[in-house]
C-alpha cells in the first residue's frame, strides 16, 4: 500500500497539471500589457466579458467535440456544477472589480489567505487533517507574498479598502470551490461548471462593458487569455483536484503569483524588485518542501 501511494502515477500527474494551472494563469498581466491604452485604461469590465466569454466557449467545444456529450455533461453536473460554476464567476468576477477599485498590490495581499482559507475550511467540512508541515508552508507562503508587495501597498482611500473587501471574495470563493471539487468531483465531472462560470461572468459583465471599444487585435489578444489564460487551465484544476489534497490545490495555485511579475520581466520589460524576487523565492520554497516532506512520509510509511 505505501508503495502505491509513494509513486501513485495519478497524484504524480495532478501535480503537474497543478504547476501547468498556474503558470497558464500567470500570463494575465503581460497580455494585458498589449491591449490597447484605452481598453487597459477604462475597459476592466470589456476585458472581463471576452476573457469569461471564450473561457465559456473554451470548455463547451471540449465538452461538444471530445467529449461529444455536451448536454449530458450539463445536466449530470447537477447542483455542485451549478454551485462550483457560480463560485468561478464570482473569483472571475471580483478579481477585475478589485483591480478597478484597488492597487494590483493591494488585491494580490489578500489572495495571499486563499490556502489558510481552504485548509480551514477542508478541516471543517471534509474532516481532513492538516500537517505541521502544510500549515507552516502556508504561512511561509503567506508571508513570502505580503513581501513581494508590501512595497507597493497603499490604503489611500475608502474606495481603496473597498477594492480590497471585494478582493476578498476571490480567496473566499476558491476555498469553497475547492472543497466543493473535494467532496463531489470525484462522483460528479465538474469541468462544466467552469464553462457556467465563464458564461454567469460574462452576462453579469455585459451591460457594464456595453458599448465595446476593443479592436479587433484586443479581441484576438482575450480570446487567447480566454482559451489559454482562463479556460484550460481551470479545467486542469478540476481534475488535479480529484488526486490532490485541497490544500495543495490552494497553495500550488500561488504560484500565479509568483510567476506573474516574471513573465512581466520577459514580456514587457518590467524589472521586479529585490523584495518581489525574494518574497518570490519564499512561496517556491514553501511549495517545494512541503510536497518534498509529504513524498518523504509516504515513503516512509511504506
Amino acid at each position: 500500500m505505501g508503495r502505491i501511494v509513494a509513486h501513485d502515477p495519478a497524484h504524480r500527474r495532478a501535480l503537474i497539471l497543478m504547476v501547468i494551472a498556474p503558470l497558464l494563469w500567470s500570463i494575465a498581466g503581460v497580455v494585458t500589457r498589449h491591449l490597447s491604452p484605452e481598453l487597459q485604461a477604462n475597459g476592466r469590465f470589456e476585458i472581463t466579458f471576452w476573457r469569461s466569454l471564450f473561457a465559456a466557449l473554451t470548455v463547451g467545444a471540449f465538452l461538444a467535440l471530445v467529449r461529444r456529450d455536451f448536454i449530458g455533461a450539463l445536466r449530470r453536473a447537477g447542483a455542485p456544477g451549478l454551485l462550483s460554476g457560480m463560485l468561478w464567476a464570482v473569483m472571475f468576477v471580483n478579481f477585475m472589480l478589485a483591480l478597478t477599485l484597488t492597487t494590483t498590490a493591494n488585491t494580490l495581499i489578500v489572495l495571499a489567505i486563499a490556502p489558510l482559507l481552504t485548509a480551514l475550511l477542508a478541516r471543517a467540512v471534509l474532516k481532513t487533517p492538516v500537517p505541521v508541515r502544510t500549515w507552516v508552508a502556508i504561512v511561509v507562503a503567506m508571508l513570502g507574498i505580503v513581501w513581494m508587495f508590501a512595497g507597493s501597498y497603499r490604503l489611500e482611500s475608502a474606495t481603496s479598502a473597498f477594492g480590497m473587501l471585494i478582493a476578498l471574495g476571490v480567496p473566499v470563493a476558491s476555498a469553497v470551490n475547492v472543497v466543493v471539487l473535494k467532496k463531489r468531483g470525484a462522483q460528479v465531472d465538474l469541468i462544466p461548471a467552469v464553462l457556467l462560470g465563464g458564461a454567469i461572468s460574462a452576462l453579469a459583465m455585459l451591460r457594464f462593458a456595453l458599448p465595446f471599444q476593443a479592436e479587433l487585435r484586443d479581441v484576438a489578444l482575450l480570446a487567447m487569455l480566454g482559451v489559454f489564460q482562463l479556460g484550460v487551465p481551470c479545467m486542469l484544476l478540476v481534475v488535479a483536484a480529484r488526486h490532490l489534497s485541497a490544500t495543495e490545490v490552494a497553495l500550488l495555485a500561488l504560484l500565479e503569483v509568483v510567476l506573474g511579475p516574471l513573465w512581466a520581466w520577459i514580456g514587457a520589460d518590467e524589472v521586479p524588485a529585490t523584495s518581489t524576487l525574494l518574497g518570490g523565492a519564499m512561496v517556491l520554497g514553501a511549495m517545494v518542501l512541503n510536497e518534498v516532506a509529504a513524498a518523504r512520509q509516504r515513503s516512509a510509511s511504506f
